[in-house]
């Protein structure tokens, strides 16, 4: 299976985002992501497909992109199906359906059909969950870096907190993923990108 290169996947980001702002914030936060899981994999010596997570990473928040609106705003009260709409954006694009879960299978630490069907989210009711351990990996990454305004890195305390509000089991499977992938250390990505951690 051929992936894309880090061009091609900068042009999806172009293609797709409404604004030059959306594509920096969004784009800039794939990088972070990608930098962070390729990091993890190789201190820990995962045996991952580097170049499968390395695309994962880019590729796994461009469904954020059809979340904006008309005015240029962001619609957060539907952003967990930003998930679900960049699997569905890759696959209209034609990649692979391995590529595709990278963004429906990477919201929170997982979102399962009975968590759709509980807590009422505006998705198709199935289980959104890593399946394979680059899929993990991605998603593990992707909690230490926040888009918010201005973009921040998260902590594994402060992410800890963060998701302890769903639920016991949601704090157990971060502080799971955190024993097998390790911490990464943020001061390096933090300098470089000029986002404060929190």
């Amino acid at each position: 299976m051929r992936l894309p290169t880090d061009a091609e996947i900068r042009a999806l980001h172009v293609k797709h985002a409404p604004t030059e702002e959306a594509f920096e914030l969004v784009h800039t936060h794939c990088q972070i992501v990608c930098a962070i899981a390729l990091r993890l994999a190789d201190r820990a010596g995962l045996g991952v497909d580097a170049e499968l997570v390395r695309a994962g990473s880019l590729l796994h928040d461009i469904g954020v992109y059809p979340l904006y609106g008309e005015d240029g705003r962001l619609d957060h009260a539907g952003y967990v199906r930003h998930g679900i709409l960049g699997h569905e954006l890759l696959r209209a694009e034609g990649l692979p359906e391995i590529l595709c879960r990278f963004c429906s299978h990477h919201t929170g630490v997982g979102i399962s059909r009975e968590d759709v069907l509980r807590q009422g989210l505006p998705l198709p009711p199935r289980d959104y969950l890593a399946e394979s351990a680059e899929e993990e990996l991605v998603m593990f990454a992707d909690k230490f870096h926040s888009k918010t305004d201005p973009p921040r890195f998260v902590t594994a305390g402060a992410y800890a907190a963060h998701v302890r509000r769903y639920g016991g089991d949601k704090a157990e499977a971060f502080a799971s993923m955190c024993a097998a992938f390790g911490v990464p250390d943020l001061r390096p990505l933090a300098a470089a990108y000029g986002h404060e951690i929190v």
